[in-house]
């Protein structure tokens, strides 16, 4: 009887099971698609997180160096000609990035009626100030008169030079020397950014779109100089799209909102994407929403990592403006 009873318990434990696997059976098989599904997507290389964990590190280093010499604090100058809505963003998150990670910075801002020589010779005062480690120059510069903007980069001495954009700092990055100077804000945290995903970069085919001064030439030569082999792009490049499916990393600069399409990139590719454009959405109140150079939508089915507009490439070029302060400090306090 008792074995009887034993039988009857799990026949009723079974139809039981069954009858659940049948109601959530539909449940289980769209959930396991739907995962199946996603990972048809390549990862976000999200710039905050890695920002973040950047910030954390210089934090400490601060506070290590004020321990170790009382007297010294890196400091930072911002200059800034005019008032452009999106200047003052960026120096916002500048600002805000210094006091969290204890770096002084002061923010110059001129009035737009300001010429060169005026310019010059604020960038002179802080060149000879000692208490000043890093100056940077907000571009571009808002200002009604002619102002020739590499003489004003070039004005701020190499060694206070944390943008990485006087000529004597972006020669040594040409040679090859990416110690004794500066290296350019957005094109170290483009590659910091690479080297976060676990990628190879030497031997790596990289493809740079756009040879600005600023993001394209100097990222160029930074991949060069980590044994990529590395082919420029620029608006006189024939064939595009061939050029970019042999990429296994992609840095895309040009200021034009989607330009590169999904299907144009090989698959696994990395992308970093520098763009930030404002692109019509009437579904938005303010009328635009933020998109970067590549068609995220199309480019993350194809990628194996891809960073997102905004939330990618900006807040890695903060990051490295505040690793270039600290390292300023640094090389000021050495004998």
């Amino acid at each position: 009887m008792a074995l009887l009873a034993f039988f009857k318990l799990g026949f009723r434990c079974w139809k039981q099971n069954v009858i659940c696997f049948k109601k959530n059976s539909t449940f289980f098989f769209q959930t396991f698609s739907s995962i199946l599904q996603s990972e048809e997507y390549g990862r976000l290389l999200s710039g905050l997180d890695i920002a973040k964990t950047i910030q954390t590190s210089l934090r400490d280093q601060v506070k290590k160096l004020k321990l170790q010499h009382s007297y010294l604090t890196p400091q930072l100058a911002i200059v800034q000609v005019g008032s452009r809505e999106d200047s003052n963003v960026y120096i916002r998150m500048k600002l805000k990035a210094a006091e969290n990670i204890g770096i002084i910075a002061t923010h110059l801002c001129l009035p737009s009626n300001t010429n060169q020589t005026e310019l010059l010779r604020a960038l002179s005062h802080l060149n000879l100030n000692p208490s000043v480690h890093g100056i940077i120059v907000q571009m571009p510069l808002d200002s009604v008169n002619m102002i020739d903007s590499t003489l004003i980069t070039d004005a701020v001495i190499p060694s206070k030079d944390v943008d990485g954009l006087n000529t004597i700092n972006q020669g040594k990055l040409a040679v090859g020397d990416l110690v004794s100077g500066f290296l350019p804000c957005t094109p170290n945290g483009c590659v910091e950014l690479i080297k976060r995903t676990g990628t190879r970069i030497e031997g790596s085919r990289a493809v740079i779109i756009g040879r600005s001064k600023i993001v394209g030439t100097p990222t160029a030569e930074l991949l060069k100089w980590h044994n990529a082999t590395v082919t420029i792009c620029h608006s006189k490049t024939k064939n595009l799209p061939e050029v970019v499916a042999g990429a296994d990393i992609l840095v895309v600069g040009v200021g034009q909102p989607n330009m590169v399409k999904g299907d144009w990139i090989k698959q696994g590719a990395v992308v970093i994407d520098c763009g930030i454009n404002h692109f019509p959405d009437t579904k938005r109140l303010s009328g635009y929403r933020l998109v970067g150079d590549v068609d995220f939508e199309q480019a993350r089915k194809r990628v194996s990592w891809i960073t997102p507009v905004p939330g990618g490439v900006g807040p890695m070029t903060v990051a490295m403006l505040m690793k270039n302060t600290v390292l300023a400090a640094l090389k000021c306090n050495k004998p």
